[in-house]
């Protein structure tokens, strides 16, 4: 997909709605998007989840899209967590893994 950031903020906010089913704050979204300053948009992955799965290209589409429109997309690994598990001990999928 070409890089596209010379779009209104209302045709990028139009472009960021295709395959979501809800834009929290969408208000908020626009209002960023008239500052015409980019954006910096961040996803955190723990890769010591179960529920990492193809189904995470999806959020990742999206991230690339934010990219394509001119923002910075920001990938984050949990590399602690994912080293030490889940230190809460909330998941047993996920035990701690240092003591």
């Amino acid at each position: 997909m070409a890089s596209m950031p010379n779009l209104l903020p209302e045709e990028q906010l139009d472009l960021l709605r295709r395959g979501t089913v809800e834009i929290i704050s969408e208000e908020n979204l626009l209002a960023k998007l008239r500052q015409k300053r980019p954006l910096r948009v961040k996803l955190g992955v723990d890769p010591s989840a179960p529920d990492i799965h193809l189904g995470i290209a999806i959020v990742l589409r999206k991230l690339r899209q934010f990219q394509d429109l001119g923002h910075q997309a920001i990938l984050v690994m949990g590399d602690f967590t994912g080293m030490i598990g889940d230190p809460s001990e909330r998941k047993k999928t996920r035990p701690k893994r240092l003591k």
